[in-house]
C-alpha cells in the first residue's frame, strides 16, 4: 500500500443544490479515506456538445478537459432519470471524450454510485454510465456495484449518512474504490 494521496474528479449528475446526489458527495468526500482526495467538478454551465464547435471548443469544455486529464480518478454519482443518465452528466461525458481519439477520461480508474428515493437505487442510470465510460478506456470498478434505494431518508440533519447500513456499505465501497484506484496507478507506473 502507498501513502500517496489520489485526486478524485466527482461527477454529480444532477444540478439541483440540495439534491441528494450532491449531499452524497459531500458526505463521502469527508468520509473517504485518506488516500482518496474528492473534489466535485461542476458540469452545469457547459453548453451542449456539438461537434461543430469542436474547431473553436467553448473555453468551459477545454477547462472541463484539462481538469479531467489531472485528475488520478473519477467517481460518479447519480440519480436515474428515466432510467437513464441525466443529460447534464451524459454532456459532459460527450464534451470529456471529444476530439475524437484525445478523450480526457481515457485510462482513468472509476467507480460509479446511483441513486435513487425507489428500491432499485437507479440502476438503469447506473448502467448507462458504465456503458458510457467503458466505450472511452476507463478503468470501471467492477465490483461492488453501487444502487442506493431510500436515499431520500438516507441523511440526517447534519448532512452525514444516517442509515447504519448504507453508511457501512459506502464506507466499504470507499475503501475497495481506494484499492483500486492504487492498484491501476501501480499498474501503470510498472508499465512505464
Amino acid at each position: 500500500m502507498t501513502s500517496r494521496t489520489f485526486d478524485v474528479g466527482v461527477l454529480v449528475g444532477s444540478l439541483r443544490k440540495q439534491s441528494w446526489s450532491r449531499k452524497l458527495a459531500l458526505a463521502l468526500r469527508d468520509t473517504a479515506p485518506p488516500t482518496l482526495a474528492l473534489e466535485i467538478i461542476e458540469i452545469g454551465a457547459m453548453s451542449m456538445y456539438n461537434f461543430d464547435d469542436e474547431p473553436d471548443p467553448p473555453p468551459a469544455w477545454l477547462d472541463f478537459r484539462n481538469r479531467i486529464r489531472a485528475l488520478d480518478a473519477l467517481l460518479v454519482v447519480t440519480p436515474e432519470y428515466n432510467r437513464s443518465i441525466p443529460s447534464v452528466l451524459k454532456n459532459a461525458i460527450d464534451v470529456g471524450s471529444r476530439p475524437k481519439g484525445q478523450s480526457a477520461f481515457a485510462g482513468k480508474p472509476a467507480a460509479v454510485i446511483s441513486i435513487s428515493p425507489g428500491a432499485m437505487g437507479g440502476y438503469g442510470a447506473n448502467q448507462h454510465v458504465r456503458q458510457s465510460l467503458a466505450c472511452l478506456d476507463v478503468a470501471i470498478m467492477p465490483f461492488p456495484e453501487a444502487y442506493i434505494g431510500g436515499i431520500d431518508r438516507a441523511f440526517g440533519d447534519d448532512g452525514r449518512i444516517a442509515v447504519d447500513s448504507t453508511r457501512a456499505f459506502l464506507d466499504g465501497f470507499m475503501r475497495t474504490f481506494a484499492s483500486w484506484v492504487e492498484k491501476l496507478a501501480a499498474e501503470r507506473a510498472l508499465s512505464r
